[in-house]
């Protein structure tokens, strides 16, 4: 396999240090990092982006993450593997994600995360849920390889 070209954030004078900028953000907001990187997972999991899988499979590896977690989260709902407070942020992230397809973010899904975080922390939530479909279509529409080092 091989890029159309490289990645567009790379390619933009500006974007890296902006789409930096913003994960630096999120991840100080107080969202613990293994459930934020299991929301940017989920996320490229319904999106096929295999650079992002391959990328935050990973990083949850090198956290120390176990396999069956890794395993489970495409069906994290009938796993018995996640918090409450990850169940909610993996819920919100398909809702999210998949606003594309005529879906919402509806009361429950939106009331769940709420019970379980901040403003802050549902904003970074929701920051990291958008800003990973961003990345997953930058790399899909340039067909980048996963485990390709840019």
């Amino acid at each position: 396999m091989q890029a159309r070209m490289n990645n567009p954030a790379l390619v933009l004078p500006g974007a890296m240090q902006a789409l930096m900028g913003l994960d630096k953000a999120m991840r100080q907001a107080g969202v613990p990092k293994a459930t934020l990187d299991l929301v940017l997972l989920r996320a490229s999991q319904i999106n096929g982006c295999s650079v992002c899988v391959d990328m935050h499979a990973k990083d949850l590896r090198k956290e120390g993450e176990s396999d069956e977690r890794l395993f489970a989260v495409a069906a994290w709902r009938e796993a018995p593997y996640f918090t409450d407070a990850e169940r909610a942020a993996l819920a919100l992230a398909e809702a999210v994600t998949r606003l594309a397809d005529g879906g919402t973010v509806g009361d429950e899904v939106w009331d769940e995360a709420a019970d379980h975080y901040s403003e802050q922390e549902l904003a970074a939530l929701i920051m990291a849920i958008a800003t990973v479909n961003l990345w997953n279509r930058l790399n899909a529409a340039t067909r980048q390889v996963a485990g390709a080092a840019w």
